[in-house]
């Protein structure tokens, strides 16, 4: 029996993933999970592109990891695997949980573990009545909102399935509150109600936790996160173009991350999680912001060599020697004097604030190749493919 690999398009972590089986010694059966049909007969299944038939493939297959991109096509793919009798990595509940940033803090605060305030309103900005007729609700949903979150600290509104942090509002008044309520639609990253939630006052920086756990042994948090740091908006996700360092967590953050992961598992077998996470720094900080952003600019600078290696399209041709390119601009960019000071401020404030952690994601399928194991230092390739590997034995 053997480990495939569900996709919808051949990326690189798709390809990182490829190449550490290979130095693993496993072997990969690959499928694609898009421009397919998935044809159910009364006895059987097809499962066919336009150029191939990967029927037996699956049927021979034991553990799926699903990495399509889409929330949506992973659910689709974990339950049809799953019904197929193969087991994947991460189990269909887990997508359901990770899908829904409400239901993830759900389970959080079942835990336990500490959240940032949130509210959800299960209304829509605007209904329509039978007749035709807009009944306007955006009112209404602002005052619950004030209600529970401080306006004059930050609401935050957040769509509940959305991703790299698009779609996500900051309102600082009464005015831009009731404008984000309007402009947040009905859609299929947010397809009920209003999500907001407190603004933590993290200072320039959040964290990317990886936990995953093998058959037969405890869960695992690493013991280094990816940090994303810059000024560039009150987000920090590295779309929005802010840097990445390594950050050095302390055992409490470690054994809480441990946990959510316990919550969102539901005692399965193999998993793994990024966990996204904030730390309120609020006014405390070790050095002032303009010595912080000049330092910053400064770093960006000597991030400019990784940057020009990602756009190489060589990674295409021939993936390994890319990602030795990779990992030397990288080395020359983590040896930088402003990559070194910052890393040092991450680490003092993340040590110095432990307690004032809160866990607000779970992301089930993270993009790791370019930033999350360079600059924590683990390729999620393998505790994927020992996860596999384990519930195979």
């Amino acid at each position: 029996m053997s480990i495939a690999l569900l996709y919808e398009r051949s990326e690189t972590d798709e390809l990182g993933i490829k190449y550490t089986a290979e130095q693993m010694g496993i072997k990969l059966e690959f499928i694609p999970f898009r421009k397919i049909a998935l044809a159910l007969c009364k006895n059987d299944y097809n499962f066919k592109t336009k150029g191939k038939d990967y029927t037996n493939s699956i049927k021979d297959v034991a553990v799926v990891l699903n990495r399509a991109q889409s929330k949506n096509r992973r659910l689709y793919a974990a339950s049809a695997m799953e019904t197929f009798g193969k087991k994947t990595i991460n189990p269909s509940s887990i997508e359901f949980e990770c899908y829904s940033k409400l239901r993830t803090l759900l389970h959080f605060w079942a835990w336990g573990i500490p959240i940032p305030k949130t509210v959800y309103v299960p209304c829509d900005p605007v209904d329509i009545t039978r007749e035709g007729k807009a009944i306007h609700n955006e009112s209404d949903i602002a005052d619950l909102l004030q209600d529970e979150l401080a306006l004059e600290e930050g609401v935050v509104v957040k769509p509940d399935a959305g991703t790299h942090g698009r779609g996500i509002v900051l309102a600082n008044n009464r005015d831009e509150l009731v404008t984000n309520i309007q402009n947040t639609k009905s859609s299929i990253t947010n397809p009920v109600g209003i999500l907001s939630q407190e603004l933590i006052q993290k200072w320039f920086y959040d964290l990317r936790i990886i936990v995953y756990k093998v058959k037969g042994k405890d869960p695992v948090c690493h013991a280094s996160a990816l940090a994303r740091g810059g000024f560039k908006d009150f987000r920090t996700n590295t779309y929005l173009g802010n840097l990445v360092f390594e950050a050095v967590l302390p055992l409490h953050i470690k054994e809480l991350a441990v946990k959510c992961g316990k919550a969102l598992s539901k005692d399965h077998e193999a998993y793994i999680f990024a966990l996204d996470a904030m730390i309120g720094v609020g006014k405390n900080k070790p050095v002032d912001d303009e010595t912080l952003k000049t330092t910053l600019e400064k770093a960006e600078e000597a991030f400019a060599p990784v940057k020009k290696v990602k756009k190489d399209e060589t990674r295409l041709k021939d993936f390994a020697a890319w990602s030795t390119q990779l990992e030397k601009a990288f080395q020359g960019y983590r040896d930088s004097e402003p990559y070194q000071k910052i890393k040092g401020i991450i680490d003092e404030c993340t040590e110095k604030f432990k307690s004032n952690v809160v866990f607000h994601e779970a992301n089930s399928c993270p993009e790791f190749w370019e930033n999350t194991r360079l600059a924590s230092g683990l390729n999620i390739a393998i505790p994927y493919l020992k996860g596999a590997q384990s519930l195979i034995q």
